[in-house]
C-alpha cells in the first residue's frame, strides 16, 4: 500500500473513533526503523480557546509509566545494586501483606509481573486524595471512597495502609496474576531506597534525560506552567446524552508515582519507544542492555490466550508474524497507548485528553494500516462455544474489588448479562468458563475463576481478578 493510501485509510478510521467518543484532542504517531513516518495532532488541546494539538503537546500517559519503572529496575540490576530475584523485604522490611511467610516470599520479579498475590486494593484513591477532593468532576460515590481514609502521601504511609488491610491474598507468590498498581508503587519505593534519590528524580536523570525526553515530567507544577499542555476533559451522562467538558484538575500522587503519573508528549514517547525496537539504545545513548530489554519483553506470565505480561509491558507473541510489545494507560483526562513490534521495526503512540477512549484499538489500527491490513482488524477473535442454560447459573452473582469495581452478572432468557456502569451487556460464551462482551470497539474477554471446591470465586476482567461478593437473585424474563 502506498504511503498516502495507508495514511488516508488509517486517518479515516481514527477520525471515526475520535468522533464517536467525542475526544477533544489526540496525538498519534508511527515510526518505522527509527524514523517517524506519521505524526499528527487531531482536534484541540483546548476546545474553548481553539488551541491545536502537536507533537510537543503534553498529555498524561498514566500506566505506561510502569514501563519506565521496569527500565529503572533493569538499570539497577545491571549495576549490581539489586536483582529481580531479590526478596522485596530486603529493601522494604516493614512491608506486611497480612501473612508473614507470604510477604517474605515475594520477590521484585513478582511485583514486576503482578504475581505477588495482591488483589485490587483501594490505595490509589487515597493516594490521589489531595488532588481529587477539590475536583468537581469527582462523583459523590468516588468522593466517599476517597475520604474514607486519610491521604496517603509517602511510601511509609502506603505500606502502613496495606499492612492494616484484611487482605484476601489470591494465591502464593508467582501463582496468580492480577494487575496491581500497589505492586508498582512498591517498586517505586525500592528504586528510591536503592538509588538514594526519589523515584521521579531517578527516572528523570537516568531515563528521561538520556533518551532526550525534554518535555516529559512528573512535576505537576511544570505541567501546568507549560505553554503547550493539553487541557484535560471529563464526561457525564445527562438525559442519556454524553457531555464532555474541560476539567482542569490533574489527579496526582507521590506514593503511587511509579504506577502512572508521568506526563509526556508524542515526540518524547516515540523517542522512548526506541528502547524496545533498538535493543536498549536511543540514538547513541545506551539506556539498558539488550539482555535487559529481552527480560522486559519476555512473556513471563500468561493472562489470556496469546497475551502475557513482561516487566511493565504486555506481550502478544503472535501478531502478524511479529511480537507486539505494548502498554496502555487510563486516568482522568487520559487514554494512552504505546506499542512496538521489534521484528518489524514498528512503533506507534496514541495520546488522548479524555478517559474511556479505545487507545489500544487506535494503536493496533496504526500497525494494521501500515502493514496493508484493514485498520479495524481485531488483535484477537473468538469463536462461539456451546454451553447449557443450567451451567450459566453458577456465574450469576455480584463481584467487587477494592479499587471500586462493582459488577453484576445476571441471567435473562437463557443469556448472561454483564452490568458495571450503564446498560447491561450481553455476554457471548467463547470457551470453557470464558465469555466476551463488546466494549471499547473490541471483544473483551471475561474468565470465571474457581476455588478448590469447584465454586466460582471470582472473575478475571480488565487484567484484574475481581472476587465474588454477595449472591444476587437470579433475574428471569417474564
Amino acid at each position: 500500500m502506498a504511503k498516502q493510501s495507508w495514511i488516508s485509510n488509517y486517518e479515516a478510521y481514527v477520525e471515526t473513533i475520535l468522533d464517536k467518543y467525542q475526544v477533544p484532542g489526540a496525538a498519534i504517531g508511527v515510526k518505522k526503523d527509527g524514523e517517524v513516518i506519521y505524526e499528527r495532532g487531531f482536534g484541540k488541546r483546548n476546545v474553548e480557546e481553539k488551541l491545536e494539538v502537536n507533537e510537543d503537546t503534553i498529555f498524561g500517559i498514566a500506566s505506561i509509566t510502569k514501563s519506565f519503572t521496569g527500565v529503572a529496575i533493569m538499570q539497577l540490576q545491571e549495576r549490581g545494586e539489586l536483582s529481580v530475584e531479590d526478596k522485596v523485604v530486603t529493601y522494604l522490611p516493614e512491608l506486611n501483606l497480612s501473612n508473614k511467610k507470604h510477604t517474605e516470599q515475594v520477590t521484585i520479579h513478582h511485583l514486576l509481573t503482578h504475581t505477588a498475590g495482591l488483589p485490587p486494593l483501594p490505595t490509589l484513591y487515597h493516594a490521589m486524595r489531595r488532588t481529587m477532593e477539590n475536583d468537581s468532576s469527582v462523583s459523590l460515590e468516588q468522593m466517599e471512597r476517597v475520604k474514607s481514609h486519610e491521604s496517603i502521601e509517602t511510601y511509609d504511609e502506603l505500606m502502613s495502609f496495606i499492612g492494616q488491610l484484611d487482605l484476601e491474598l489470591l494465591g502464593k507468590p508467582g501463582e496468580e496474576f492480577s494487575y496491581s498498581n500497589d505492586s508498582y508503587a512498591l517498586l517505586g519505593a525500592i528504586i528510591e531506597r536503592v538509588s538514594g534519590v526519589s523515584y521521579d528524580v531517578y527516572v528523570t536523570e537516568n531515563i528521561l534525560k538520556p533518551v532526550g525526553m525534554v518535555n516529559s515530567t512528573f512535576k505537576i507544577d511544570e505541567v501546568l506552567q507549560s505553554d503547550n499542555v493539553t487541557t484535560i476533559y471529563a464526561s457525564d451522562e445527562k438525559d442519556g446524552e454524553k457531555e464532555v467538558y474541560a476539567s482542569e484538575t490533574w489527579w496526582d500522587s507521590h506514593a503511587m508515582c511509579a504506577g502512572g503519573f508521568l506526563r509526556s508528549t508524542l515526540k518524547d514517547m516515540l523517542r522512548y519507544s526506541e528502547i524496545y525496537r533498538n535493543q536498549g539504545k536511543v540514538g547513541e545513548s545506551r539506556i539498558i542492555t539488550p539482555e535487559s530489554v529481552q527480560e522486559m519483553i519476555h512473556p513471563h506470565v500468561p493472562f489470556q490466550d496469546n497475551k502475557y505480561y513482561g516487566y511493565g509491558l504486555m506481550i502478544t507473541p503472535h501478531y502478524n508474524g511479529g511480537t507486539l510489545v505494548e502498554h496502555g494507560g487510563s486516568l482522568k483526562g487520559v487514554s494512552s497507548n504505546m506499542g512496538v513490534v521489534p521484528e518489524k521495526g514498528l512503533a506507534c503512540v496514541v495520546l488522548n485528553n479524555l478517559a474511556g477512549v479505545p487507545a489500544a484499538k487506535l494503536m493496533v489500527a496504526g500497525f494494521n494500516a501500515v502493514q496493508d491490513i484493514e485498520p479495524e482488524t481485531p488483535l484477537v477473535t473468538f469463536s462461539d462455544y456451546e454451553i447449557s442454560e443450567v451451567d450459566l447459573d453458577q456465574y450469576v452473582g455480584s463481584y467487587k474489588s477494592g479499587e471500586g469495581a462493582e459488577i453484576t452478572i445476571t441471567k435473562e432468557e437463557g443469556e448472561l448479562y454483564y452490568k458495571s456502569e450503564g446498560q447491561p451487556i450481553q455476554m457471548r460464551p467463547v470457551g470453557n468458563h470464558l465469555f466476551t462482551i463488546e466494549i471499547s470497539e473490541s471483544e473483551s474477554p471475561i474468565r470465571f475463576l474457581f476455588d478448590e471446591q469447584g465454586e466460582v470465586r471470582g472473575l478475571f476482567h480488565g487484567v484484574r481478578q475481581i472476587l465474588k461478593a454477595l449472591e444476587v437473585e437470579e433475574v428471569e424474563a417474564n
